[in-house]
């Protein structure tokens, strides 16, 4: 496989990894509504709505910000050489 190809797989993965805490709790969201676990008279249910999106963007905001990281110093480390 050539390098380019497999640069392209990599950071297509890490994209995907990144992305899964996200997409979690969209799901989480969606199933706890569909299901009708929550009703409107749930009580703080746009509360809890908040507290599950914004941590799963904030995991996929670390989950990016890591491997970004990782990907710098990878390069840093190879442009020396």
């Amino acid at each position: 496989m050539p390098n380019s190809m497999k640069i392209s797989t990599r950071n297509a993965l890490r994209t995907v990894i990144a992305l899964t805490p996200w997409l979690v709790s969209m799901y989480v969201y969606f199933w706890l509504d569909h299901s009708e676990t929550w009703t409107s008279e749930t009580p703080h249910r746009g509360k809890i709505s908040v507290a599950i999106l914004a941590t799963g963007m904030l995991l996929s905001f670390l989950l990016q910000s890591h491997f970004s990281k990782r990907q710098q110093k990878y390069q840093k480390k190879y442009q020396k050489n």
